[in-house]
């Protein structure tokens, strides 16, 4: 069984298309979705409930802490990490399932938006390679919960770049698979900052991640950045 895990908070006007989609999924009713909340304001969490699905409130805020607290109230052999506005294909849990079966302890989907905008081509283009640099949390991580549980699921120190964190973690352990097919995660935000802006700005907070910048200077710039 897999376990998607979703954390969220505020986030009534993606829940409700992402259960739609789940539902419509191959074989979703044979597995475990938990939504976990983060101390959501607005309906998230009713509207979740609405639909008859599991949520988590978890004691402590952070998609990190989130996620592990998710992972410990998981039931699955299989962890499936999913951001609240991405999507992925409707046979997901079959390629998940075999690339588990074919060895592989962990790894993820290539991405891609929900635009056609040219250096959002561009940059979902990257996602097929094997380079940590382009390894974002909305490509939807799978891992086998042995294998989190052994190296201690998300570091929660990270409040930023703590998916890009885990997979190299998990590479020291285990073998890495990037699915070939596409997960498909709302461009919003893009459009609503610009969008070459916006890459622009996530790829300094990489740089800055890797020249040693602290998580509260990372967070800082990030929103001193945003419209």
């Amino acid at each position: 069984m897999i376990s998607i895990i979703i954390p969220v908070l505020n986030e009534e006007d993606e829940v409700k298309d992402l259960i739609e989609h789940l539902f419509s999924c191959d074989d979703i009713h044979d597995q475990e979705i938990i939504f976990v909340d983060g101390g959501s304001s607005d309906t998230t969490i009713e509207k979740i409930e609405d639909e008859g699905l599991k949520v988590c409130i978890s004691p402590e805020r952070g998609r990190a802490r989130q996620m592990n607290y998710g992972a410990k109230n998981a039931f699955g052999e299989i962890l499936f990490f999913l951001h609240s506005d991405t999507k992925p294909p409707t046979n997901f849990i079959t390629l998940i399932n075999d690339a588990v079966k074919s060895g592989f302890g962990a790894g993820c989907f290539r991405l891609t938006f929900d635009s056609k905008h040219p250096v959002l081509n561009f940059y979902s283009w990257f996602t097929k390679f094997d380079i940590d640099y382009f390894r974002f949390g909305d490509q939807g991580l799978f891992i086998t919960a042995e294998l989190f549980n052994n190296i201690d699921g998300y570091d929660v120190r990270h409040l930023v770049m703590e998916d890009q964190h885990m997979v190299r973690r998990v590479k020291r352990c285990s073998v890495f698979k990037i699915i070939n097919a596409d997960i498909v995660t709302s461009a919003r935000k893009y459009h609503k900052n610009g969008v070459v802006r916006l890459q622009f700005i996530f790829i300094v907070i990489v740089f800055l991640y890797y020249f040693g910048v602290s998580q509260e200077g990372l967070i800082e710039y990030y929103k001193s950045k945003l419209r």
